[in-house]
């Protein structure tokens, strides 16, 4: 007789092995929060096609192409620098007063912080603008706890496989407008060529679109949205506790406007200390390690497209980058949609993760055999099937995401500190997320100068990618592993 092995995943105490009923989804929420996960997206690649032309028309370059680059990751950066500093007490918060009034004052700073971005005509008023953006959004991080709260591990991957949906429309939206409506005035002379708010700045237009969206989805959410923290403490008794040294009153007890988790009223929200297992640092150290790619790469693409082709790009202009990043956004998010759930069924997380890290390797080496392409033939077939097959792998990548929001779901010690635990995930991701840009771009404008190796920015990002598939390793195979033994 062959005794059965056990592994460090195997359960001590074995449970006859049962099929569990599915729960249904609760849509109305899902499509709010669904909604909730545009606003960063949209924000983001709005900006992206125009900030190479954005950066040469203030003149902080001095003509210096080479530097475009770096100003660019430097941009970039600064959102993510502010919402490192500030994610995980919005997390926490939203533990104590609920994930409603966080997500709300989240949508209203980025509509603000767009508009200033529109307005800024300085470099320094640029930044300060992202500064705040990132400072106050806590939205993404407040979508992702909201959908913890309300699913289960049975219906939680059903509800991932539709976050494609948002994330398409997000990216298509703001890349097409941030690359259609940039300087309206040039481009569109007979509708837009007598304003002169326009011509003095080209870049309001689809700044101020972005910013009446996300505005829009701030009033969807006030009306539709459920609050799914059950017990919540006033945010001014907090206040006094925190300035005046009061104790709390009783919890408020839940409304009528609330989804409550009898799991969620038994536990309370733990500190920070607690909150860091084994699991909860596993699953940080390789979601920002992923997140550290992903963010080099996505920065240094549109550089990459605006960059002249003797300096090692293919010189495209903000049009044309805009429908490329469209057009692949489109692409993710149907693929994500129509194979996402069966892929996670089949293989499992862990495998999909370490699949799509793995597959930014021909991603990164596809950047200068388009180049040389360019280079030998011109903006060809040639080149342009290159471009292609790097955003379809992209594809790949971008199924890692659903997949650690899963394992971070398990990690956390119980489910009144799901909030806290994301946000102490998300400020690490944010940490890998301004070096991202920031190393990527300042690498790639390092190499384009004269006597510099013109593949460093290629070795980096390869680096980048082993990591990430090294700490990949330490998660399980499957996240519910990590929720049984809680």
């Amino acid at each position: 007789m062959i005794a059965q092995q056990n592994d460090e995943e195997t359960p001590l105490l074995q449970r006859p092995e049962q099929p569990m009923a599915k729960t249904p989804l609760p849509w109305d929420q899902i499509w709010v929060i669904l909604l909730l996960e545009m606003p960063e997206i949209l924000s983001t690649r709005t900006l992206n096609p125009f900030i190479p032309q954005l950066i040469r028309d203030i003149g902080v370059t001095r003509g210096d192409e080479s530097q475009v680059g770096h100003y660019a990751g430097i941009l970039e950066s600064s959102y993510y620098a502010a919402h490192t500093l500030t994610v995980f007490h919005w997390s926490q918060l939203s533990d104590r007063i609920g994930r409603k009034p966080v997500i709300l004052i989240a949508l209203l700073a980025i509509s603000i912080s767009m508009l200033s971005f529109g307005l800024s005509k300085t470099f320094f008023g640029l930044v300060v603008s992202r500064i705040v953006c990132g400072a106050f959004d806590a939205s993404d991080s407040m979508a992702k706890s909201n959908l913890m709260d309300i699913t289960d591990a049975t219906d939680m991957p059903k509800a991932y496989s539709y976050i494609p949906i948002p994330w398409m429309i997000a990216g298509t939206v703001g890349a097409l407008v941030g690359g259609s409506l940039s300087q309206p005035a040039d481009r569109f002379p007979d509708i837009f060529g007598r304003s002169e708010l326009l011509k003095t700045y080209p870049y309001l237009l689809p700044c101020s679109i972005s910013a009446f969206l996300i505005l829009t989805m701030w009033l969807v959410t006030y009306i539709r949205l459920k609050e799914s923290v059950s017990t919540k403490t006033l945010l001014w008794e907090l206040i006094k506790r925190g300035f005046f040294g009061q104790s709390y009153s009783k919890p408020r007890q839940p409304s009528s406007n609330v989804i409550v988790d009898p799991g969620e009223v038994k536990s309370k929200p733990l500190p920070l200390r607690a909150l860091l297992t084994w699991k909860v640092l596993s699953v940080t150290a390789s979601y920002a390690t992923t997140g550290l790619f992903q963010m080099g790469f996505n920065s240094l693409l549109p550089v990459f497209y605006a960059t002249p082709i003797e300096l090692g790009g293919l010189s495209l202009d903000p049009s044309r980058i805009g429908t490329l990043l469209a057009a692949s956004s489109v692409i993710h998010g149907i693929f994500l949609l129509l194979f996402y759930t069966r892929l996670n069924d089949c293989f499992g997380a862990r495998a999909i993760h370490i699949t799509g890290v793995s597959s930014g390797i021909p991603m990164v080496i596809l950047f200068p055999v388009t180049n040389t392409l360019a280079r030998a033939y011109g903006m060809g077939m040639a080149v342009w099937l290159c471009v292609s097959v790097q955003l379809m792998l992209k594809t790949s990548l971008i199924m890692c995401f659903p997949c650690m929001t899963l394992f971070v779901r398990a990690a956390a010690p119980n489910r009144a500190s799901r909030g806290a635990t994301t946000g102490i995930v998300m400020v690490v991701v944010a940490v890998a997320r301004i070096i991202g840009p920031a190393s990527a771009t300042s690498i790639f404008s390092y190499s384009l100068q004269e006597g510099h190796d013109a593949w460093s920015i290629y070795y980096f990002l390869i680096a980048v990618v082993f990591l990430a598939v090294g700490t990949a390793l330490s998660l399980p195979r499957d996240p519910s592993v990590w929720e049984d033994s809680q």
